[in-house]
């Protein structure tokens, strides 16, 4: 069907929604903007969806939440009565519309008779995972665009582990969905219907509580927490979003007294007015959070994205400033301090393995290996890593110690099988408040790792394409450096290509090729002969293409130089290839 085809069958439509029938009615002589609304459907992958709120098919609005929540149901309805009486948790977050899209996932689910929780107020996404193993549902929902500008929403589906859905699950629901052909004639139940028959329930506190007691079980040595509480300082964000309430009684509850919350971005709101980017890896989100640093002369800055599944964390050098650490050095601080300090109490165990994806620093690999454990990577997306913690428990060969990846995400307790970061916040607190018990900061930390394992630098460069023009620039940049290949970097010899799409691994410098035994990805990794690393990706949820760098050095002069250099070549190669 062409754009103009949809075009025509929603503004035909009677029963349209009247707030969609007025922006369409804006943008009739818009013809660009018309065929980017409707030239196909919002994609609903592997993950779930996520895009633009506004009218058409390839944007946020009730009619696309309904066709992702129809062919879920229809899903489910296959799996038989057990699947539907155990019901589907949705949760929702603070941006534009999201309450509003997660009962229209509930109207479309109870039409079908599938039993319903849905959170009587905003939550996190690691709440809903938790809530989903609590209540011992068949799937959950969260309506949330994460990180992303206001603009966007999204939908993010669940199995009954409360992980996202494994690959071949997902794939069996993504035909589901496809298989709806007119979003616009979905029936849906009635809200007050449902609560009356009992397929609606509204949940919350009890939900609440149980994952506040899970979140006691973080921690690996209280001592530390009690030893510095009188003085030590946190300041905390949660950038408009969901993370208010959870992380601050998170933190008390462990022991944390003095934490100082920005008032300015303390109350949930969906046009995140504070800033431009609700995404704490960005500096910017944190110009608040500093001025309220420096004014209570904090220890410890923490910043959550707006559904709280991810933490940027700041503290100061040793010139007194505050700076930003990478999602990387986060998770190596973790990782260490949970190595060390539970090899201290006896409670590392010798199968405990650290998971962590492909686009992650190798220094989390270092350190494990220096411990005698074992690392293991998957594909980016946090779901790859909840698949291999199921494992471990099915198979019962491993322990989960630590997952997490370079954008923030980081799971310590296996009650919650996506990254979560409440967990995280509590953890790296403690880790903070250990070392003040050293007089030093999680920085001097970081150098003494540094010191010790080599300086590990990392690098990310994104490309945002947005549109249908977008789109084919990604798959002309991924096809150019897959048919093409680089064979010098910086003066470098690749010696191993890895194509995710392919499955195929190619040692160069000895002219053999293995078989990648992990999921099917449109990826492509490069390693090069002085260990360093290049991997391109096209971003699952949004209108980019990211290029990913990793180097390692003996000073950090060097490091910093190498890394320079690869990002100069390859991002000069893609402008090259613009300019063609």
């Amino acid at each position: 069907m062409t754009w103009q085809e949809n075009y025509k069958r929603w503004i035909n439509f009677a029963e349209l929604d009247g707030e969609l029938k007025g922006q369409l009615a804006d943008l009739r002589d818009d013809r660009t903007a018309l065929e980017d609304a409707f030239y196909k459907h919002l994609e609903f992958g592997t993950g779930g969806m996520r895009g633009i709120i506004g009218p058409g098919t390839n944007r946020m609005n009730i009619y696309t939440v309904r066709k992702a929540a129809e062919g879920l149901a229809r899903y489910i309805e296959e799996q038989g009565d057990i699947a539907k009486s155990r019901g589907v948790v949705i949760a929702y977050d603070s941006r534009h519309k999201s309450k509003d899209f997660a009962m229209e996932a509930a109207k479309v689910l109870g039409h079908h008779g599938i039993q319903v929780y849905v959170f009587e107020s905003l939550r996190t996404t690691p709440e809903l995972s938790f809530a989903v193993r609590y209540l011992h549902a068949f799937s959950g929902i969260v309506i949330t665009a994460s990180h992303n500008p206001p603009e966007y929403n999204g939908f993010k589906v669940y199995g009954e582990d409360g992980a996202q859905f494994a690959s071949e699950t997902a794939n069996v629901l993504v035909a589901k969905v496809n298989e709806v052909e007119n979003e616009l004639e979905i029936a849906v139940a009635e809200e007050e219907s449902l609560k009356e028959s009992g397929l609606l329930s509204m949940i919350g506190d009890t939900v609440d509580q149980a994952y506040l007691k899970q979140l006691e079980t973080i921690t690996v040595n209280r001592d530390a927490i009690e030893q510095v509480a009188d003085d030590f300082k946190i300041v905390y964000t949660p950038l408009h979003g969901t993370g208010n309430r959870p992380v601050r009684k998170g933190l008390a509850q462990v022991g944390f007294k003095h934490v100082y919350v920005v008032k300015e971005q303390e109350l949930p709101d969906g046009a995140f007015q504070t800033v431009d980017y609700p995404n704490p890896e960005e500096p910017a989100a944190f110009k608040l959070a500093i001025e309220y640093g420096k004014k209570h002369d904090a220890h410890l800055l923490l910043a959550t994205d707006p559904d709280t599944d991810r933490v940027g964390v700041a503290v100061k050098n040793r010139e007194g400033e505050y700076q930003l650490l990478t999602g990387n050095q986060i998770g190596a601080l973790l990782l260490h301090y949970l190595i060390t300090e539970k090899a201290k109490k006896n409670e590392l165990l010798e199968n405990a393995t650290v998971l962590k994806t492909i686009v992650t620093s190798e220094l989390g690999r270092d350190i494990a290996k220096a411990h005698g454990l074992d690392t293991i990577d998957t594909l980016t997306g946090f779901k790859y890593i909840s698949e291999k913690i199921k494992e471990f428990e099915e198979r019962g060969d491993r322990s989960f110690l630590i997952g997490y990846e370079e954008s923030y995400g980081y799971l310590i307790g296996e009650f919650v099988r996506d990254k979560d970061a409440i967990q995280a916040c509590i953890l790296i607190a403690e880790v903070a408040a250990y070392y003040h018990t050293k007089d030093k900061t999680l920085y001097d930390a970081l150098m003494d790792i540094f010191a010790k394992y080599g300086y590990y630098r990392e690098g990310l460069e994104s490309l945002t394409l947005e549109g249908k023009a977008g789109v084919e620039k990604i798959a002309t940049i991924m096809n150019d450096f897959r048919e093409n290949p680089p064979a010098e970097v910086a003066g470098q010899q690749v010696v191993v290509r890895e194509d995710y799409e392919s499955s195929r691994r190619t040692f160069v410098d000895k002219g053999v090729e293995e078989t990648i035994t992990l999921p099917v990805s449109n990826v492509l990794k490069y390693k090069l002969e002085d260990d360093s690393w290049i991997c391109i990706r096209p971003s699952g949820t949004e209108p980019k293409i990211k290029f990913y760098f990793g180097v390692r050095g003996e000073t950090m002069e060097e490091s910093q130089e190498m890394l320079e250099k690869l990002v100069g070549e390859v991002m000069e190669r893609v402008t090259e290839g613009e300019k063609a």
